[in-house]
This record gives C-alpha cells, structure tokens and sequence, in this order.
C-alpha cells in the first residue's frame, strides 16, 4: 500500500523539526528501497535467470491495484490522515523557510517529497479506477481531484517561498541536498512565470472544473462512444475499429475508415468544441504567466529549449520526402493508388486473410525475449509487470482508449494500460510501454520528486523497447516475412517521428489563431500539415479531414507530441551506438544509469553521458541518417527477396 505517514503527537508549530518521526522512518524506507533495487541490479548480473515459457504466460491480464490501497474504505481513511500530515507542515514551515537553517531545510524538504508521494498515490488510484472504467469511478475521480487538490494547497507554499530566497540562503540549501539540487534549481529557474501563491491557489483549486473537466469530458465521450462495425453490425469501440486499418482487406479497412469518420462527425460540435476550450486555457496561461509563445510551456516543463525544439522540428521537416518515397514503393508494390486508410496495410506476403491476427501471448513473449536478450534486469522488470497486476491489457466497454504506463509512487510500481486487439501495431505496443514501465520502475529510487523525468527523455526507455523487439524479431526472420516487419517499423518511425512533427505543427497553427475556430477551421488545417508528410504518395480522402478530432493529446497535454520525435531521433542515435558498440556490458549498464538518474538531471547532462548534445542542431541528423540507413536495408532486402 502507500506510505503510511504517521504523525507526531508534538506541536509542530513551536518546534520545527518535530517531524523527525516521520523523516526517520521515511529516510530507512527509502534507503531499503534503494538497498533493494541496487541488490536486485547485482543479482541480475550474477545468477542465471532462465526465459519462461510462452504457454505459461496469461492470455489476459488485468490490473491489481493493492500496492497503492486494498480498497476504497483504506484510501479514504489514508486521505484524512494524510490531509492532516499536510496542515501540520503548513504550520511548521509556512512563511518560514527564510529563518529555517540548512538542516532544518533538509528535514523539510524530505517531507515535502513524502507528503507529495502521498497525494501522488491517492490520484494514481483513482486515475487507474476511471481509465479502466470511467462510468463506473468518474465520480470517484471528479470527488478526489477535488480533495486532493484543496490538500496540495496546504503545501503550494513550499516550491513559491523557496523560489523567494535570497541568492545566499538559496544556494546554501541547494549544496546541503544534492539528491535534490537540481528540482531546487529549476524551482528557481521558472520563478518568473510563478503567480502569488493566493493566485496558484485559486487556479488550483478550480482547475476541476477548468480545462480538466473538458479533458475528463472528452476522456468519458470516447469510453462511451461505439462505431458501427466492420465484419458485422455489432456496435465497436475506438481502438477496435481502428484496428482494421491494419488488415490486408483493402474493403474492410475502408469500411472502418467510412464508419469512424461517420462517429466522429456524430460527435464533431462536442470535440470541436472540446478543443477550442483547450486553446482559450492555453492562450490565457500565456497570458497570465508571460509565457513567450504558446508552446513555452511544454519547453519549460521538458527542461529543453525552444531553440533545440525548433532545430529538431526543422529536421523532421526537412526530410518528409523520406516519407514521400517510401510510400510511392509501396503503392507500386500493392499495385493501387494509396489513400489514406492504406497508411498501415500489410504487404499481404505472409499470411491471407481478413484479419492477421496476432496472439496477446506471442506478442508479450516477444517482448520479453527481447528485454532478457538485451538485460536480464529488463527482463525481471517486465516479468514482474505481468505476474503482479501491472497491467491491465484488453478494451473493455468503458475503458480509456489508447495506452499508458503510469509512474504511480516509488513505493509502489508503475501500472501498464493496454489495449490489445491483436494486429502488429500492438505488439509493439506492448514493447513501448513496458519500455516506460522499466524506465518508472528504475527511477523510483531517486524519491518522487525526481521520479518523473521530462517528455523529451521520457519517450526514450519506450522507443528503445521497440527496436529492441524490432532487432529481436530480425535474427528470426527472412525473406518475406522479414519484409513485412521493416516494412510495419517503418511506418510504426514514421508515425513516431514524422506524424508527431504534423501534430505539432497542427497545434502551433490552431493556437496561433485568435477567437474560436470552426469545425471545418480544424479539418483544413489537419489536411494541409499532413499534406506536408504524404506529398502526392497518399491521397487524404475529405473524411480523413475529421481525425484531428480522436488524438488525445491536443487535449490532455497540449504541445506534447514533438516529445515523440525528439525521442525517436534520440533513440535512433542511441540504438545506433549500441549496435555498433564493442563493449555492449558497458553500453547497457549506462544506459540503466541514464533511466535509473530518472528527473534528478537534465535531459541535455544525462544524454551527454553518450557523447550526443542536445543542443547542437548537427545531432538530430544522427538520429536521422539512422531512418536513411533503415531505409536502405527494406530497399535492398525488397531487391534481393524473390517475391
């Protein structure tokens, strides 16, 4: 279960450090964490650990959410005493930090870290309760933001006064906490977009029924929206119907593209609406905090540069003609002019059929053959994820589309949500994920305020995964079948990369328009940045004009996709250097300190331990002379292979 933050029975007003109680047992439950991961990293080394069998894998899995709370009755009993904790380390600190001594800073600061792993835990519950089943917990969801929200209030004032200090006091509390020192220091790097802390605590506190109510809105719409389907008329839902634009019948997939066009125009006032919601909320924080552009946000929140942003988009954008070649080949290879629902259609050289299926416990053993070829610690980190209730792995009827891997708290575990419908696409899927999990999992040992790391770095353990499985899946195959994976993971790059870059600049156009904007406003502006990716490759029918609509991010997290690309060059580049690599022990225990470092650095430090710099514009093209070379070997595999 979560922490159990016990309290003192003392004054903690008169006396400061009166919660030493409770940092003693903090401070030896995280030394044993840490004790435990780093015996776990050592054993992992030192003993054999043998692959299991693919039939001793589940063929479904499903969350188990009791390393967070057993029920609802212990979450409620843990949010009251917890909201306690929270006042008494208001009124031991608040308005005091400028008097507190270096060490009373110190105690402090470890609590702060407990008390916001509590609430962490508390919204980790009932996020996962509502992703699962957003009829059943919505409710259960909306009470608890509420809760949690009034109870981080308490506390808001820690991070505004720390910022406040004089230069002096500052840096002296920033050299006696090193674990921490660089959270500390980006406190006091984005100070100047800070409000008072009456103003944060207002915009906390109806944030519920702010932008967060229309991402809950549009969360609950599409768990609950069903499409007309495919092989039958049995109503389906979102990734299920989506799932039949990787099938080999051309028919079959442009019936789904027909009928989900046909939903989302259903739907299309409410998710118009939605985002233009979004853009008021992102043009008045621009506002309000003296952001630069509306993207600025996003740049200081990933701890990159808008010039390191603008140099990695110029690249992508460069080279969509990469794009545009590829699918001219593969038009000639199906012998059909290409539109947009054949993006993803199989070259049809293995199997016949509908629909490829593919089985959930191949997928997963694949992956984790994978991860034990590459680490066993990977590998023991994946096999835990899937015998302990990590994952939660089919669509259900009111289960959040899509996927994820949640940090959740160090003193729990990352929590995996898929949705598996069996084509190709899902298996890599799962790869990515677990490649989150992994990187979650790693880098819980540095506490929970530097538990979470930033976009740009946190899209590299899941790509990674990916070619790791892509690599993996290499070794097995030949001829036609090897054919067909380049070929899907050379669209599964160019959906990371170039389709991301598209987003992203689809949002950079919507936000830079002043007032509403019409549905038909969207559908132009989705149409034209896509033209930019397909050239005259793909033809983009007028319904493919409504899908901005379906893309979770523009709502959820604004700005969030370029992070994608930003990890997929990285990624390339970093795979590059292992494969090429001498001395792969040394590469791999690296790069497990580069996930283990978690948000304790920044992403340009931490990438610098491989020799790339982010800041340099030369270092995106790394990444992507790597998509050239990949390139090249389907060219000359497709010449090569007697078809």
């Amino acid at each position: 279960m979560a922490k159990d933050f016990t309290t003192s029975n003392e004054d903690t007003q008169t006396k400061n450090i009166n919660t030493e109680e409770l940092l003693r047992g903090e401070i030896l439950m995280q030394k044993s964490e840490i004790d435990k991961d780093q015996k776990s990293l050592i054993s992992s080394k030192n003993k054999k650990i043998k692959l299991i069998e693919k039939k001793a894998l589940p063929e479904s899995l499903e969350f188990n959410l009791d390393a967070l709370f057993k029920d609802e009755k212990e979450l409620e009993n843990f949010a009251k005493e917890l909201d306690i904790k929270l006042q008494e380390f208001n009124d031991a600190y608040a308005g005091k930090l400028s008097m507190l001594q270096a060490d009373d800073f110190s105690n402090a600061l470890q609590v702060y870290d407990s008390l916001s792993e509590g609430l962490g835990a508390i919204m980790t519950y009932v996020f996962l309760k509502f992703a699962v089943d957003s009829k059943t917990y919505g409710a259960l969801y909306a009470d608890y933001e509420l809760k949690c929200n009034a109870m981080y209030a308490k506390v808001m004032f820690f991070e505004l006064e720390f910022a406040d200090l004089d230069s002096v006091k500052m840096n002296e509390f920033i050299a006696k906490n090193d674990k921490y020192s660089f959270f500390l220091q980006n406190i006091e790097a984005t100070k100047k977009y800070k409000l008072s802390l009456k103003e944060e605590q207002i915009l906390l506190n109806v944030a519920p029924v702010g932008v967060d109510a229309f991402s809950r809105l549009f969360d609950e719409s599409f768990a609950n929206m069903r499409f007309k389907g495919v092989v039958d008329d049995e109503k389906i839902g979102e990734e299920e119907i989506l799932g039949f634009l990787h099938v080999d019948d051309r028919k079959l997939r442009k019936l789904a593209q027909k009928n989900f066009t046909k939903g989302l125009r259903k739907n299309s006032h409410l998710l118009t609406y939605i985002l233009n919601m979004v853009r008021k909320d992102v043009a008045i924080t621009q506002k309000l905090r003296g952001y630069e552009k509306p993207e600025s946000f996003r740049h200081i929140s990933n701890q990159t540069t808008q010039a390191s942003v603008d140099s990695m988009i110029d690249c992508v954008n460069a080279n969509m003609q990469l794009v545009h070649g590829y699918y001219r080949v593969k038009a000639q290879f199906l012998g059909h002019k290409l539109k947009d629902y054949d993006r993803y259609a199989p070259l049809g050289l293995t199997k016949n059929g509908k629909k490829t299926k593919v089985e959930f416990q191949d997928a997963l053993y694949d992956t984790l053959e994978s991860f034990y070829n590459f680490s066993p610690r990977f590998y023991e980190i994946a096999k835990e994820a899937v015998f302990n209730g990590w994952i939660d792995s089919h669509p259900k009827p009111t289960k959040r589309g899509g996927a994820f891997s949640h940090g959740s708290v160090p003193s729990a575990h990352p929590y995996v949500m898929l949705n598996f419908t069996g084509n190709r696409r899902d298996a890599f899927t799962i790869a990515h994920e677990l490649g989150h999990a992994i990187h979650q999992e790693l880098s819980k040992i540095q506490g929970t305020l530097n538990h979470d790391t930033p976009l740009t770095t946190a899209e590299t353990a899941s790509v990674f995964a990916e070619m790791l499985l892509f690599d993996s899946m290499k070794k097995t195959l030949k001829g036609k079948e090897l054919l067909e994976i380049y070929a899907g993971k050379i669209e599964d790059i160019f959906s990371t990369l170039f389709r991301q870059i598209v987003m992203t600049n689809f949002e950079r156009a919507i936000h830079e328009k002043e007032g509403e904007l019409k549905s038909e406003d969207f559908d132009k502006i989705w149409l034209d940045e896509n033209k930019k990716m397909f050239g005259n490759s793909v033809y983009l029918t007028k319904k493919y004009a409504k899908w901005w609509s379906y893309i979770p991010h523009f709502i959820h997290s604004p700005f969030y996709c370029y992070a994608y690309s930003y990890g997929q060059l990285l990624v390339l580049a970093l795979f590059g250097l292992y494969k090429r690599s001498e001395d792969k022990e040394k590469f791999i225990q690296t790069y497990i300190d580069f996930l283990s470092a978690g948000g304790s650095k920044s992403p340009r430090d931490l990438i610098l331990t491989f020799g790339f710099d982010v800041n340099e514009s030369a270092f995106w093209e790394i990444g992507m002379n790597e998509v050239k070379n990949l390139l090249k070997e389907f060219e000359d595999l497709l010449n090569s292979t007697k078809l």
